[in-house]
């Protein structure tokens, strides 16, 4: 049997922490059996340079971890590493303080906000069936709000708990999308990271480099991502400071405002900011996925 290998730096109570076992994957998800072979190490794996591979291994995590079926994303969009998304919204119900037991966030209703959530409504989907919490989605992109619209109409058993709504500007996170009266425990966002195409280009290949320069050619990037999933101008400490703003203009819609920061050196102008609005807590919650270190950024204007 080849071995599975353990994700010690993943949350305690995420469900891809003791590694991927393949031989169920593949019994619910058999077209993921030709990306299976074992690696150096002697230990099942993929080439997760081939985005095929990659998009293989995400639909049967999510089928066999959450029943979630039907999962994909059109050509060229970001095709996320389900782990990692996993965890953010583990660390999210810890910061509510329903994360000591599964069934915790269940008994209490939680509303959450997406920013962004992309054509792979990976966030909804996924804190929907681990918790049953109601989400809201914010995507700009038409396109990739009608593919997640139909991922959620996919999944019968989640759908009532997801809407997905047209952002119509690029420079408002809540203006625009929020209805009058509206409010929300948690916004959550995985914000553009690069501030330029170029950046953007280099970092994709720079990601394949670390992972052996294998799989297709330079513009077949592993997990994908359009231009307003990966750049924006002035890149990701633009976005999260004009997110800090607006969170200030209107501090009593949500609980916890929070986004993932990609970048470590970001951290000391992006607390000076929430300084400078009056943000009465803030916290910054340090995660891992493999060689990948990132974090969430999380403030709240409320008291006690």
């Amino acid at each position: 049997m080849i071995r599975p290998s353990v994700k010690e730096k993943l949350h305690p109570r995420n469900r891809f922490r003791a590694g991927y076992d393949f031989e169920r994957l593949i019994a619910r998800s058999p077209a993921l059996a030709a990306f299976v072979a074992p690696n150096a190490h002697g230990n099942a794996s993929i080439d997760y340079a081939n985005p095929k591979a990659v998009k293989a291994l995400n639909q049967a995590l999510l089928e066999s971890a959450y029943g979630l079926k039907g999962w994909d994303v059109p050509p060229g969009y970001l095709c996320p590493p389900i782990p990692g998304r996993s965890d953010y919204v583990h660390h999210l119900a810890d910061l509510l303080g329903t994360g000591e037991e599964a069934a915790a966030a269940r008994r209490t209703p939680v509303t959450v906000l997406d920013i962004g959530m992309g054509a792979n409504c990976i966030y909804p989907l996924i804190g929907a069936s681990e918790h049953g919490w109601r989400f809201v989605g914010s995507e700009i992109d038409p396109v990739a709000l009608s593919w997640a619209r139909r991922l959620v109409a996919a999944n019968p058993a989640v759908a009532h708990l997801i809407e997905c709504r047209l952002q119509s500007s690029s420079l408002e996170c809540f203006k625009g999308v929020i209805k009058t009266g509206e409010t929300f425990d948690l916004s959550m966002c995985n914000p553009p990271f690069h501030a330029s195409a170029e950046a953007a280009a280099e970092g994709s290949r720079r990601k394949r480099r670390n992972l052996g320069g294998k799989g297709r050619g330079a513009s077949g990037l592993n997990f994908g991502g359009t231009a307003g999933e990966l750049w924006c101008d002035g890149g990701e400490l633009a976005f999260v400071r004009r997110m800090i703003a607006q969170s200030a203009e209107r501090p009593a819609l949500c609980r916890w405002f929070t986004t993932l920061v990609s970048k470590s050196t970001h951290l000391p102008r992006l607390h000076q900011s929430l300084r400078e609005v009056g943000a009465t807590e803030v916290r910054t919650i340090e995660m891992a996925q493999g060689q990948k270190q990132s974090r969430i950024l999380a403030w709240t204007f409320t008291r006690g």
